[in-house]
């Protein structure tokens, strides 16, 4: 039996029941029947949160597909997209981003432009572009999901219920429309639900985010950024920052163009933000970060 309710507990964040988790009850025809026992999370979404307290959000367990629906009515940010891919990775499930809305680019090499621009910010993923209005994709990502659990995140107006109703095959989640200036939406969706597909699978929709806070990820933002993380290890010290250090293989790639800077800029404030979340929980962490500051002073006078 799975649990769609979500209770709350003081004590740990990380260990509250959440949309997803797996619960051994009593058999049919007890009454009561009564929970006996809450199995162990194959794999979870974590977020940190908004407050200033060192803890994290759990989202989504056991989930197998982190479904990523991003909005082809506003620009791409394609940084955002990393966020997502980062956390993604990071929960022990397999990435893929869904190009929502597909049928407000009709001209097709407009639309292969636009899902190759994606591509190169989410290597190893599959990008997909669907439209819940005249179908297109829709079949290629029921056969996705129809796999296990899958989670469906995205900001408000991504087009989330939209999906999940198409995915359903019925209104089973209401939808709102967005603003015309700013393709934005408001949170039509307050509660994480979980919906089993006709197709197979289950699917976990949730609520628009608008923060994604990294949480522990160091991992997810290797698996994002793995072309650097690959570079890295032609760098001529093991510990090379990629900002100034002699041998860096990194910066040679900058500096002949196969790396795009907008990718080491976003790999650089990834890895900053899981650091300073990190650090909150670990000694050793906040030790080295204060050593590495001291030393930062005197570095950039000698440069």
């Amino acid at each position: 039996m799975r649990a769609d309710t979500e209770f709350v507990t003081p004590r740990d964040p990380l260990k509250v029941i959440c949309t997803g988790d797996w619960a051994a009850v009593d058999p049919d025809g007890g009454d009561p029947r009564y929970v006996r026992a809450y199995l162990p999370r194959r794999t979870s979404f974590v977020r940190s949160t908004s407050s200033k307290r060192s803890e994290g959000q759990i989202l989504a367990a056991n989930v197998d597909h982190s479904i990523i629906a991003v909005s082809l009515a506003a620009e791409l940010d394609l940084g955002r997209i990393e966020r997502f891919l980062a956390l993604g990775w990071e929960s022990g499930g397999q990435p893929v981003v869904v190009l929502t809305k597909a049928d407000l680019v009709p001209d097709p090499a407009t639309l292969a432009h636009l899902v190759e621009d994606v591509e190169t910010a989410a290597p190893g993923v599959r990008v997909l572009p669907v439209s819940a209005t005249s179908g297109e994709g829709v079949d290629v990502l029921a056969a996705v999901v129809s796999g296990g659990t899958s989670v469906l995140l995205g900001q408000s107006g991504a087009g989330k219920s939209t999906l999940a109703n198409a995915l359903a095959g019925a209104d089973v989640m209401e939808v709102q429309a967005i603003r015309d200036v700013d393709g934005k939406g408001r949170h039509t969706t307050t509660t994480r639900n979980l919906l089993v597909l006709p197709a197979g699978g289950v699917l976990i929709d949730t609520p628009g985010l608008r923060g994604v806070g990294l949480w522990d990820a160091e991992t997810g933002v290797g698996q994002v950024f793995s072309e650097i993380e690959e570079l890295g290890e032609g760098c001529r010290f093991h510990d090379c920052a990629h900002v100034s250090e002699p041998g860096c293989a990194v910066l040679a790639a900058l500096d002949d163009g196969s790396l795009p800077e907008r990718r080491l800029d976003s790999y650089r404030k990834l890895m900053r933000e899981n650091q300073r979340i990190v650090a909150k929980t670990d000694a050793r962490v906040r030790a080295e970060l204060r050593r590495e500051w001291r030393l930062r002073g005197p570095r950039a006078r000698r440069r």
